[in-house]
């Protein structure tokens, strides 16, 4: 027998998805068979005989299951793997794992979207055992399985695509008198087309370093909230991090910020921060004075895994104000030594009410968010003796929330930067916030448009209560009809219910009487509850409705369990400085950015009369 080397590195093959357990998550394949392959180097035959295939590490319980070959794309394992002696077939059941990813690409398989399936194996041994119609055969005597995927479109393998990590093969030749034909073969080495490289020590060590994360933050996420029960037994059940902030709010009694993406700032330090100064500092470039802002925005910044545009303020440097501050054109009337800069008159601004109405805050978030909750439960039902039960299922889905960019900006002027009161620092900062947090509560409400979240009143199937083809004037009769759209359905869970309107319905219903001929108006002194309930009032309930023939005149009033309201946030406010575009006259812009959405957990504990009229 003569012996020779042929590159050949790590192959690629179709496979066939044979079935699948949803319940499990796992699917059962064939991942290879003796069919022959067309290779650069001739035609190649995998010997599925008990001794030709190396089941070590595939039958391990380690090997990966990733998507499209990419290894720092894992979305589960290959749990087990048989060899059938008799079809000559290689198979395998895979597990796909929790992950937002790993869910992703299970759903696409259980949907039938990703159907094709490929296998990665390395070719240790093969021996040349003849020629079909000129074309070298090779016999694969001994190799490897490595990985299984989940592929798009699977490998070419009639022209052998999918080579990596070039390496020898030993080839044993059938005995042969070496004519030119076979010496060619020996002597030309085909050229490959190269692939990333399996390796599996990166793999292993990049899905132990997603553990210790998902980990860290679950348990940090429970220490926070007193839950490091949940936390653990979560981690055990293998939720992800995501998941587990569901589990904290369905948990938490009343409303409460989820926040852990800040780093731990006491009174004191929160004094220290000035926001003038890390403004004058990134629009210089030089830190040197603002040591201290830098190094809170590189922790708030390390801690969400995010790099600011600018700097990152902390929340607490923006205060507790409900009604934020505006800011002069230009600063003029904040320099100079006599000024009442504590007396400095605000812009009229909407009140901010929904937040206290109990809306859930969550804070700190980094990824998008799917929090799984149940659409419609199981229902019970009475049989007769010796009948069978009736199966009974509940319909799953999620609330989920991504990204939104919210942004405002606000000019300073040179002397107002140079020159003003410590108390100039607050109004400018102010300012941008309340402009920030007003349109938040805006689109919270009535949100609809191009990348705004989607707000309560635009939210399909929420209740509704309507007045008539052009709308009408609020009657007692509306008021109890908007408490029912929710109780019918159950949707009243907490103690955070509340109506929400505009100071012109306000004012309707002060002035409107119950019943024809009552003294007593729909709504009384102290003007803050109605029905028993507490009512918020902002001017960010739209008060410019068109209803038939009312035209930008009817206005809102919504009902609901506040509660079921989540607000999200991903990080800091990132605060970017432009020195630039007021360059000429000395001014500087400052641009606040906040990543926030909006979503209503169910959509039955809210409902909304749109077509109210209040002349």
């Amino acid at each position: 027998m003569a012996t020779k080397k042929i590159k050949t590195g790590v192959q690629f093959r179709a496979a066939e998805i044979i079935e699948r357990n949803d319940e499990d998550r796992t699917v059962s394949l064939a991942f290879s068979s003796e069919e022959p392959v067309e290779r650069s180097f001739g035609m190649e035959i995998l010997d599925h005989s008990s001794g030709a295939i190396d089941l070590d590490f595939i039958g391990s319980g380690r090997a990966p299951l990733l998507v499209d070959h990419d290894t720092s794309d894992p979305v589960g394992v290959v749990e087990n793997v048989n060899l059938d002696d008799v079809s000559r077939v290689a198979r395998a059941s895979v597990r796909f794992g929790k992950s937002a990813r790993a869910s992703e690409i299970f759903t696409d398989v259980s949907d039938g979207i990703r159907t094709n399936v490929s296998v990665g194996y390395r070719i240790n041994q093969m021996e040349r055992t003849g020629d079909d119609e000129g074309r070298d055969v090779f016999t694969v005597s001994d190799w490897s399985p490595m990985e299984i995927s989940i592929v798009s479109v699977p490998a070419d393998t009639t022209v052998g695509v999918g080579r990596s990590d070039e390496f020898e093969t030993r080839v044993i030749e059938e005995e042969t008198d070496m004519t030119e034909e076979v010496r060619a073969v020996e002597t030309v080495e085909p050229k490959v087309a190269e692939a990333p490289r399996v390796d599996m020590e990166a793999l292993t060590r990049k899905a132990r370093e997603a553990e210790s994360t998902r980990v860290a933050e679950i348990m940090a996420l429970g220490a926070a909230k007193n839950m490091r029960d949940k936390a653990v037994q979560s981690i055990q059940d293998g939720l992800s991090v995501e998941q587990f902030r569901g589990v904290v709010i369905d948990a938490l009694p009343v409303a409460q910020p989820l926040e852990v993406g800040e780093p731990d700032i006491s009174p004191k330090e929160e004094r220290q921060f000035s926001f003038l100064r890390a403004i004058n500092a990134s629009a210089t470039g030089d830190w040197r004075s603002a040591g201290y802002e830098r190094e809170v925005s590189d922790e708030i910044a390390k801690l969400s895994g995010r790099e600011a545009k600018g700097f990152y303020a902390p929340g607490s440097a923006w205060g507790q104000r409900n009604i934020i501050a505006g800011t002069n054109a230009d600063g003029g009337f904040l320099k100079g030594t006599d000024h009442l800069g504590g007396e400095f008159i605000e812009a009229l601004r909407g009140r901010l009410v929904v937040a206290g109405l109990g809306a859930r805050m969550m804070s700190g978030l980094k990824g998008d968010i799917s929090i799984p909750k149940i659409s419609a439960g199981a229902a019970a039902a009475f049989v007769g003796e010796g009948s069978a039960v009736a199966e009974q299922n509940q319909t799953f889905a999620a609330v989920t929330l991504a990204p939104k960019t919210l942004g405002a900006f606000t000019d300073i002027s040179r002397k107002l930067s140079a020159q003003s009161s410590p108390d100039a620092e607050a109004i400018v900062r102010d300012d941008l916030l309340n402009a920030v947090a007003a349109k938040l509560e805006d689109v919270t409400i009535e949100g609809d448009g191009s990348n705004e979240p989607t707000g309560i009143t635009k939210t399909s199937g929420i209740g509704s209560v309507a007045m008539g083809t052009n709308g009408a004037a609020p009657n007692w009769a509306s008021v109890v009809n908007l408490v029912k759209e929710c109780e019918v359905d159950n949707a009243l869970m907490t103690d955070n219910l509340a109506f929400l309107t505009n100071p012109k319905v306000k004012a309707k219903l002060s002035s409107t009487a119950k019943g024809s001929g009552d003294s007593v108006m729909i709504m009384e002194s102290p003007w803050d509850s109605l029905y028993g309930y507490p009512v918020g009032i902002t001017t960010h309930v739209p008060g410019d409705l068109t209803k038939g023939s009312t035209s930008g005149s009817c206005s809102a009033m919504i009902f609901g369990d506040f509660s079921q309201l989540i607000m999200g946030f991903w990080g800091s406010a990132d605060i970017l400085v432009d020195p630039y575009t007021g360059g000429s006259a000395g001014n500087t812009r400052v641009i606040v950015m906040q990543d926030v959405d909006v979503a209503v957990r169910h959509a039955q504990s809210f409902a909304a009369c749109l077509d109210y009229t209040t002349t």
